[in-house]
């Protein structure tokens, strides 16, 4: 019993994860972005969102907790060099992206509220 409970609290937070981006998604593209990948993987690393803006590509990690905070806290240090790792490989997959600015930005998902995208969140 107590193992069909976690299971499904972890089905209901992967649901609660992908409704999340699915939102930042489109609030992108209403800001002008050109959504290029979702959920992109590779053995080094995984990106939420690639989107492109003029002459910025952006990777953005989609976090969504009960408060900004706890979301804003929640991307650390081995999570965002994975991220970079991941990025790295997407542009070596794909060149003629080689000479955009590389960004990286999150987009912080609370319930009843628009998402908050911060943009340059970090610099490796």
């Amino acid at each position: 019993m107590l193992r069909d409970q976690s299971i499904a609290r972890r089905r209901d937070a992967y649901q609660a994860g992908r409704a999340a981006e699915r939102l930042c998604v489109w609030l992108l593209r209403l800001k002008g972005y050109r959504v290029l990948a979702r959920d992109w993987r590779v053995p080094v690393g995984e990106i939420d969102i690639l989107a492109r803006r003029g002459s910025v590509l952006a990777a953005i990690e989609v976090k969504r907790r009960g408060d900004l905070a706890t979301a804003a806290a929640s991307v650390g240090p081995q999570q965002r060099r994975r991220i970079l790792r991941a990025l790295e490989a997407f542009v070596a997959r794909r060149p003629a992206l080689g000479e955009l600015t590389l960004r990286f930005d999150v987009m912080l998902v609370t319930p009843r509220a628009m998402p908050r995208h911060i943009v340059d969140a970090w610099r490796p």
